[in-house]
């Protein structure tokens, strides 16, 4: 029984509307922070850099254009300088980071999460497999390759994105890898109340069914930022609140007051052996999963939009110069 406590950190801040460069420091700084509280696993909100596209969710399409390519202008190539500082801070202060960021891939956005080893290593690069109702306007799909559990230095760490957790065969393909801690985001500061309250439900329940920790980090808009992103002060409603950055045990409890509003590092401590205390009474991948019954297919292949294959070989055709008039005739 593993007997290790693993100190973990959930970030709730606000971007710099600004750009990535802005947003990065202020990532450094919080990490800083976190591993200055003994953090050893630290969580960012949901594409944090540079930011969330609060624009889509508050502008009709055929006004997104300009705040569509800001946002391409400032995404995140991974790799890239942003994303090396990122694996040198973790590396500097020894931990592990998850860190939302849009990633451009060339005329492409994604929702993509990166796992940051205690190394520096990028120890997983996933994009989210469907985004949500207006995202579907901002970023492409993930593939079955990034639903990936990863060996890190605090334990195996998997990783979705907001209401990817209202897939639960996506979840299954996590659980099924014996995931420890699962690193989950969303953007807060959007939606209102009834957000945060979601969020807490289904959060604390993938800590019960998966026998996992969860670490949830939300983001968070200042008063003036929500004024900037819209002047209708009835769309700036939609900009507040849905703030939930929470640690959950795999008991489903609060291991820390969460947080719903303003910005500041959640920390708790996890026990690890909660875990095995957990499954032993319910393991869903183990003694009380019925796989002749129901089992998940995952397919694991990365989508490609082109596959190369080498040319076949061209066969010469065959030669009669040695065949003999008579023979050439037969033949």
């Amino acid at each position: 029984m593993r007997t290790d406590i693993i100190r973990a950190a959930a970030v709730q801040i606000a971007p710099d509307l600004a750009g990535r460069a802005g947003t990065i420091e202020r990532v450094l700084n919080a990490i800083a922070d976190a591993a200055d509280k003994g953090a050893e696993f630290i969580v960012f909100p949901e594409t944090f850099v540079p930011y969330y596209p609060y624009f889509s969710f508050v502008q009709p399409p055929v006004q997104q254009g300009t705040a569509h390519l800001e946002l391409y202008q400032e995404s995140v190539v991974v790799p890239s300088p942003e994303t090396q500082a990122v694996a040198d801070a973790a590396r500097k202060r020894g931990v592990v980071v998850v860190l939302g960021v849009n990633e451009r891939d060339h005329g492409s956005l994604y929702n993509t999460q990166l796992i940051f080893d205690a190394d520096g290593s990028l120890a997983l690069k996933r994009r989210k497999i469907t985004p949500t109702y207006h995202e579907r306007m901002v970023w492409g799909q993930g593939d079955g390759a990034g639903l990936k559990v990863v060996e890190t230095k605090v334990g195996r760490v998997g990783a979705l994105a907001c209401w990817e957790h209202y897939n639960p065969l996506a979840r299954y393909a996590l659980m099924t890898q014996h995931e420890e801690i699962h690193a989950a985001h969303f953007p807060g500061s959007l939606v209102g109340p009834i957000f945060g309250e979601q969020i807490e439900v289904t959060m604390r329940h993938h800590a019960l069914e998966a026998g996992c920790f969860v670490v949830n980090a939300t983001g968070w808009l200042t008063e003036e930022q929500i004024q900037s992103l819209h002047p209708d002060p009835k769309l700036q409603k939609a900009m507040r609140d849905g703030c939930m950055t929470c640690i959950i045990s795999p008991e489903g409890r609060h291991l820390a007051e969460p947080l719903t509003e303003g910005e500041g590092i959640l920390i708790a401590d996890l026990d690890m052996k909660l875990i095995t205390k957990r499954k032993r009474m319910m393991d869903s991948v183990g003694h009380y999963a019925r796989p002749e019954l129901l089992h998940l297919v995952h397919d694991t292949r990365p989508a490609e939009t082109r596959v190369a294959f080498e040319a076949a070989p061209v066969l010469q055709p065959p030669m009669y110069s040695d065949l003999d008039e008579k023979e050439t005739r037969h033949v």
